[in-house]
Parts: C-alpha cells; structure tokens; sequence
C-alpha cells in the first residue's frame, strides 16, 4: 500500500484535520454520558434545579462543538477521499495511455472501464471511511473503557469475556469474505465488457435479430454477478447480527449486576445508565471497526487489480523521449528482415522475415488475402507493436531511436476500423491540427472528397456526431477520417483499406488529390482491390506473413503467382456483375 502514499500527501492537512475533528466528536460521545450521571445523581437527586440548568447548559456547548467536529471532520474526510481518488484515477488512465497494443491485449475494456470506475471507487470509500473513523471509533472505545473502569472496575470486566470473541468472529469473516471480494470484481469486469460490446454494436444485434441471444447472455453474465455477490454477501451479513446479540447480551448482563449494586446502595442510578451508554459505546465502535474491516478487504481486492494496471510493464520503452530529439523529415521507410508473433510463446510467426524500402514521397500498395499480416506490418511503423527480430527504419534510424511523440507525429494513419468521436465534424477533424484555420481544414476536406456531403448538413462543419459516429455512412466516415489525417500534414501516410465503403470514382478522386497535397509525404496504401493500388510506384504482396512479390503492376502479373491470382478472380467477378 505504499505506492498510494504520494496521493496523500498533497492533500496532508486534509487527512489531519479530518481526523482530528472527529476527536472532538468522541470526546463528547464520552463526556455527555458523565454529565447526564451527574445530572441524575447531583441535581434530580437532590432536587437541585440550578445545578441542572448548569450541566444542561454544559451539555447543550458540548453538543454544539460535537456538531462542529464532526461537519468538519467529514468535509475534510470527503476532500481528503475524493482528491485522493481523483489524482490515482488520473495516473491510471494515464498508464493506459502509455500501454502498447499488446498490453492492452492483456485487459477487456470493460476491465479497465470497472478499475477506473468501481474499483478507485472502493478505495475512496474505504480512504473517507477511515478519515472519518480512523480515530473516532478507536477513541470511542478507549475513552469508553476508561471511564467505565472509572465508574465501576468490577462490572466493566464483563466487556473482557465478551470482545476477545466478537474479534475472532470478525477475523473469520473477513478471511472467509476477502477472495469471495476478488470474484465479486471479476465477475463486474465480465458484465461490463458485455454492456459495452452490446451496446457498441446495437446495429448489428438488431441486423441479424440477435436481440434474445445477447439478452441471455446478458442475463447469464448478470446471473453470475448476482450469485458472486450473495457469495460474498451471505458472509458479511453475519457480522450486524452477532454484534447485535453481544451487544443485547452484555448490555443484560451489566443491567442484571448492575441493577443488583443499585439495589444494595453500590452503584447510584445515574453511574448505571451512563455506564450501560458506555457499555453500548464500546460495542457499537467495535462494530464500526469490523465495517471498515470489512469494507477495506474489500478494497483491498479493488487496490490489487489498480496495482495489476500499474505495475503493467509496457513493452514499449520510450527510452528516447529524453535520450533524441531525432525527428521525422523524409519519410523514407525501410524494412530489415523484420519478424513478429503477437504471443510470444507462439512459435507461429505473423510476420516472417520482411524486407523492402520506400524512398520519400513514393507510394507503396500492400495486397493480400485476409490474415496475411497486411495490417499487422503497417502497425510497426509508428511503433503501435515493436518487432521480434530485425528492425524498421524511417530516415535511416530504427524507429525506437524516436521519442513515440516525434515519430507519431508524423505518421498519419487511417486504421482499418474508422473511429470518429462525440462532438462536432470540426472538432473531429481537429484531431489532426488542433490550430488549423477553417479554410484550411475545409481545402483539407475537400481533398478527401469530404467537404460536398459536409455542407450538405444544416450546420454543416457544426454537425454533431454520435457516439463513434453513427449519423454519417460508412463512406462519409472513412472520407472524414482521410480528411483528419491529411490535416496532419505527415511525412508518412498509412491508409489501411481506408476507401472500402467509397465508391470507385470518389476513391480516384482522392488518389489523385493525393498528387498534390501529399506530393512529398510517403504513401502506404493496403487495399483489397488491385484497382486501388495499380498505379503505385510499387506494390508488396504478402502471403501468409510472407513476401510473395514486389514491383510494379504489369511485373507482378508476370512475375507472382499470388498477385495474377487475385487480379484473375477480381477480372471474372467484376465480368460477372457485367
């Protein structure tokens, strides 16, 4: 727990004054007991009316300063909490943003989603619970057990045989509720990871009227969160029942005793009651320790699977972001030997031993069948997955040589799966310049065949956009991510099969704006038409991780088996639609 130290010591005071306010509460707690002892002993006793509005009045300031401690004592413990849980959240997400694709591999969204959320969310609870009873319960008991000494030695005894058992009841239940605690969190993880893949895809689940299926799987994922809730529940609820026994219990047993020393002249009436107040004072702090017991192991869990995400090493080092300011000014790209696995300890390579070079500015189309690493090699790039054996360059350096900022920056890249985001179209595009003027983003726009269907919308480059952008069509989406990219302005530009939803005479439309807004950037292009790539200065086939040709159209007709072969079967199905 160590490592949560530095989020408590900007917020220090806070998590002093929060406890220390609550002492003022537990004194009070303490006293008020004594005072109303005097009251009856010394002033109904006696019939001593003035000593009675003396102690009344005592009482009534006491209370008053118990109201103040404790405000102040929760504001404190809940700035204290929230800060704390706020800054954790904040280096969390941000060791998220440091994982490479394959750490986040490793983790399910909604995983991550329940660690950001529900998991800080236990420690908060458990950081505002202890600011707020770290001392007050403790002090409580002390100061309980002090004074019932005080009052009647021989009689207060009887909370000996009673908290040694109320202990090793609590210790039970905590060993036995703590792993149940971790289940409970995994099975969390699983529901959210559902919400959000049924949610994500809701066009398609009612597409394929898939709706019933994806509600039974739902329900079962619901299911099993109930059933490792109760698991985990069905423990803690013995603790309110056994304290309250204990508490019934002993709070007889002092009355029966006690009752026998008022009778007999032992024990004033008013030493009784308040020493029956303490009694219950005693075990109700031991009740609110066993909660926060039981309320930290469960944050405990919560605290282990934050660590998980914190403790990930990321696979890709960032050495050179102090070490170079080496930066991207060519483009020229350069493949040696390279080879990767996403599973290490998978022997099967995605990519074997590729080799090949693009000087600046040239355009290079990449075509495959599907699985044959097309977008797998393009990734290694801009470093979003690092090599297993051999190296990628761009300008003669290996790319580790970069700082990940450098050489992203200048890598513009239209994934396979085009994501938009919540906000307006100028806000999106502004992803690739924060500064650009309008009239530049809407040149920029109209390269990318994007700038007719936007003004066609009421507000135009104002249009909001849904959710990953469901309010525009496949096509308008991947015109509005090249557009994005283009705004960039890269030295490289990575299209993987970012035209598949464009019809042919708009994606010819942008090949050839490319020739003079992208006349000095580096072009890949992968695609699955050989119409998409024909007039590349070079074009890679690949094969099962393999280079199987690479030339220029007419040469790979002659020369490659693989690339006549999805020339011929594109040729006899587009004569076929004929």
């Amino acid at each position: 727990m160590r490592r949560y130290i530095k989020y408590v010591k900007p917020y220090l005071s806070a998590f002093i004054l929060g406890p220390l306010m609550m002492i003022t509460e537990v004194l009070g707690e303490v006293l008020l007991p004594f005072f109303m002892s005097k009251i009856v002993n010394e002033g109904a006793a006696t019939h001593n009316i003035s000593y009675m509005i003396q102690m009344g009045i005592v009482m009534l300031v006491t209370a008053l300063f118990m109201m103040a401690g404790g405000i102040g004592g929760a504001y404190f413990g809940a700035k204290g909490a929230v800060s704390f849980a706020a800054d954790l959240r904040m280096d969390v997400f941000r060791k998220i943003q440091t994982f490479s694709f394959a750490n986040i591999d490793t983790f399910s969204t909604g995983s991550l989603v329940t660690r950001l959320t529900n998991d800080i969310t236990q420690l908060q609870n458990v950081v505002n619970m202890g600011l707020r009873i770290m001392l007050r319960a403790p002090g409580m008991l002390i100061g309980a057990v002090i004074m019932a000494f005080r009052m009647n030695s021989s009689l207060a005894f009887i909370i000996l045989f009673v908290v040694p058992i109320l202990a090793a009841v609590i210790f039970c239940i905590i060993r036995i509720a703590f792993p149940r605690f971790e289940v409970m969190q995994k099975k969390l993880d699983r529901l959210n990871s559902g919400i959000q893949e049924s949610l994500t895809n809701v066009r398609v689940i009612k597409s394929f009227v898939r709706g019933t299926y994806e509600e039974e799987k739902f329900n079962q994922a619901n299911k099993d969160l109930k059933e490792a809730s109760l698991g985990a529940f069905r423990v803690v609820i013995f603790q309110q029942p056994i304290m309250m026994i204990a508490m019934n219990v002993t709070t007889l047993a002092v009355v029966w005793y006690g009752g026998k020393e008022v009778m007999v002249g032992k024990m004033p009436v008013g030493d009784l009651m308040a020493f029956i107040t303490y009694i219950v004072q005693i075990l109700m702090s031991l009740m609110i320790l066993s909660m926060v017991l039981l309320q930290s192991s469960r944050a405990v869990a919560s605290a282990k699977r934050i660590g998980d995400v914190l403790d990930t090493t990321v696979d890709l080092t960032d050495v050179a972001e102090t070490e170079s300011k080496a930066v991207v000014k060519e483009g020229k790209v350069e493949f040696r030997n390279v080879s990767f696995r996403y599973y290490k300890e998978n022997q099967e390579k995605v990519l074997d031993q590729i080799s090949f070079t693009i000087n600046p500015g040239q355009t290079l189309g990449i075509i495959g069948s599907t699985g044959s690493g097309k977008t797998t090699l393009v990734q290694m790039i801009p470093r979003l997955y690092d090599v297993d054996e051999g190296e990628v360059l761009v300008d003669g350096k290996n790319v580790k040589e970069y700082s990940l900022k450098n050489l992203r920056g200048k890598v513009g890249m239209v994934l396979q799966k085009n994501v938009l985001f919540s906000g307006s179209i100028m806000e999106n595009l502004r992803w690739g310049d924060e500064d650009a003027s309008e009239e530049e983003i809407c040149q920029i726009a109209d390269a990318a065949q994007a700038d007719l269907f936007i003004k066609s919308f009421p507000k135009q480059y104002d249009t909001e956009l849904g959710q990953g952008g469901v309010n525009v069509s496949g096509g308008q989406k991947q015109r509005l991510c090249i557009a994005r990219a283009l705004l960039k302005k890269p030295k490289i530009l990575i299209l993987d099969d970012s035209t598949s939803a464009v019809d042919t005479a708009t994606e010819t439309k942008i090949r050839k704006s490319f020739s003079t807004t992208l006349k000095d950037t580096t072009k890949i292009i992968i695609a699955q038409r050989i119409g998409s790539v024909i007039e590349a200065d070079e074009i890679l086939v690949l094969d099962d991780g393999k280079i199987a040709g690479i030339g220029k159209h007419h040469e790979l007709l002659d020369s490659c088996k693989a690339y006549r072969e999805i020339y011929d079967s594109q040729m006899e199905k587009r004569e076929g639609l004929a």
